[in-house]
């Protein structure tokens, strides 16, 4: 049976409890919900974005499982943002210790905290604004590194806590620095 098509008047607001429900009820649908209440319904990706973004997450899950110094997520993982945004990053990862200071309970919902590291990977239709802004947000509620990966013109913009965005041109490489020590993303394949 096909779920049927979803139309939401823009001054609709839920909280964080009913977003739960909501997602809950609708595993389906790529949700979201912004820090005033907004709900936003996001088509899936291309099959190229799926496939640059999981090897985005197989490189992060690979260094993570190697190092063991954290916990490594994919896109259909959410977060409850300090800010009471509830997000999903393409790509995320979360220091050890601050995983397990959640409880059981937090660890199986929507976790409520902002990871340390995060990835947004536009695909070719996608307007960067709202990924900047996207990104600006994690970075203001305690993530260290951001990465906005832009297939389209082959460029990184990295976001560092405290410091301005770095735009690099047609990397091959970028690097975890000391968030995520000696991961280093190939992007051979993503630029494909």
């Amino acid at each position: 049976m096909l779920n049927p098509t979803i139309a939401i008047p823009q001054t609709f607001k839920v909280t964080h409890e009913q977003f739960q429900q909501i997602a809950a009820v609708n595993r389906d649908l790529r949700l979201e919900r912004t820090a005033t209440g907004e709900l936003i319904v996001m088509p899936p990706t291309g099959s190229e974005t799926g496939n640059s973004n999981l090897d985005i997450e197989g490189q992060l899950w690979l260094w993570n499982r190697q190092s063991n110094l954290g916990k490594a997520f994919n896109s259909s993982t959410g977060f409850h943002l300090p800010n009471g945004a509830d997000r999903s990053p393409d790509a995320s990862w979360v220091k050890l210790e601050r995983w397990q200071a959640l409880t059981p309970k937090e660890r199986e919902g929507f976790a409520p905290l902002c990871p340390d590291f995060v990835v947004e990977l536009r695909s070719k239709s996608d307007n960067m604004e709202p990924l900047r802004e996207k990104i600006r947000e994690y970075m203001a509620n305690g993530a260290s590194l951001g990465w906005l990966i832009d297939r389209k013109n082959r460029k990184v913009e990295i976001y560092r806590l405290g410091r301005n965005v770095e735009i690099l041109e047609h990397p091959t490489t970028v690097s975890g620095e000391d968030v995520l020590p000696g991961f280093i993303l190939d992007l051979t394949e993503v630029w494909q």
